[in-house]
């Protein structure tokens, strides 16, 4: 049996993970004694792992790629926003019970709103069709977007989902022919450690934008966040993103609320101690 306070992160391929040096921080501003471990689980026994932390007294897990969605056939309930977004990245261990939550949601939200980022009556080309894009896309459309385009390898399996009014589907090939669109959010894990050489698009598209996104935050700077700079783009990584979502699952995990100025508190901390 494992103690209270242990934690985790649920993923197939965690080498580029610094969640447990995030949560060893998060925890230390909090005063609460606890560890946090990656576990890297094959699709076949994602189940099983499920089933077996209900019982084990293991108190919560995130939830990374490619899981996000999949994982939500093994869980008892699923929180309001979880329902609406279709997506989670955070498990509460509660008796035996599973409950899920999608905390990438406010996550990004928080971060908008750190950099000041007014998307209200803007245009947006998000990239990939993967569980945290539907919490993006959910906190675009809260915040006031106009359209939003999702571009998908498979355009076919994009269009088999439901989405809603303000999205389109579309094609990489077709990317070039988007106009009047100012952010570009890349959601793939296109371009992360170890794979740095990586970019999702073509290099020359990303001139057609004002302000990039890469939800990658090792390292800090991608290929496709370096393009972007080249051409004069505002870019933002996923570290803050990461932490805002890191405490907010602590909150649900522990029953507390978190000053949130914490948040910023724990950003420039791990930002400055780690070499991305």
């Amino acid at each position: 049996m494992v103690k209270d306070n242990l934690y985790g992160l649920i993923g197939q391929k965690l080498s580029h993970s610094i969640s447990p040096i995030v949560h060893k921080e998060i925890l230390k501003r909090m005063n609460i004694n606890g560890k946090y471990e990656l576990y890297e689980i094959e699709p076949c026994n994602l189940k099983d792992f499920i089933e077996e932390c209900k019982i084990s007294g293991i108190k919560g897990l995130n939830v990374t790629i490619p899981y996000k969605i999949s994982s939500i056939d093994y869980i008892d309930e699923l929180s309001e926003e979880a329902k609406r977004i279709g997506s989670i990245n955070t498990i509460l261990f509660d008796g035996e019970k599973a409950i899920g939550y999608n905390t990438d949601y406010q996550g990004f939200s928080l971060m908008l709103d750190k950099y000041n980022l007014k998307v209200e009556g803007k245009n947006a080309l998000i990239l990939g069709t993967g569980g945290v894009v539907r919490a993006v896309l959910c906190s675009l459309i809260d915040k006031g977007i106009k359209n939003i385009y999702v571009a998908s390898r498979d355009v076919k399996v994009g269009l088999s989902q439901k989405w809603p009014d303000c999205v389109e589907i579309i094609s990489y090939d077709l990317l070039p022919n988007i106009k009047d669109v100012e952010y570009i959010i890349n959601c793939t894990p296109c371009g992360m450690a170890p794979n740095i050489e990586a970019c999702p698009v073509n290099k020359d598209l990303i001139k057609n934008f004002s302000v990039a996104i890469d939800l990658i935050y090792n390292p800090s700077k991608t290929l496709f966040l370096s393009y972007a700079e080249q051409y004069g783009l505002k870019i933002y990584n996923g570290l803050y993103m990461l932490i805002a979502q890191g405490v907010i699952s602590q909150e649900i995990w522990n029953g507390i609320s978190v000053d949130k100025k914490q948040i910023d508190i724990i950003f420039e901390i791990v930002k400055n101690n780690l070499s991305l």
